[in-house]
């Protein structure tokens, strides 16, 4: 078995809390666009409601390539190098990113 080391790229994020769903005066231009767009488009940053359904509601979920995920407070949303948008559980971005 061969091993493979990742790459050193550089990617935006942003720590999504509950204050900073509420207030997004902080929210990076890229994902203000994302919220912007339809939930069909990979890439959308939207929320649904208690039954799942899209709308008014607290839960956040991003539609990507291979479908849809869910970003709960303190995960961290990920603007990849091709664009693309994607959550990360926090402990995982501390193991795998390192400030620029």
């Amino acid at each position: 078995m061969a091993k493979f080391r990742k790459k050193p790229v550089q990617i935006e994020a942003f720590q999504m809390t509950k204050e900073r769903r509420w207030d997004n005066s902080e929210w990076p231009e890229w994902l203000n666009q994302a919220w912007n767009m339809e939930p069909s488009e990979p890439g959308c940053l939207y929320c649904i409601d208690e039954d799942g359904l899209v709308g008014p509601g607290e839960r956040l979920c991003i539609t990507t390539l291979e479908g849809t995920h869910a970003v709960t407070f303190g995960d961290w949303i990920i603007q990849g190098v091709k664009g693309e948008l994607y959550p990360c559980k926090p402990d995982i971005f501390e193991a795998t990113y390192d400030a620029a």
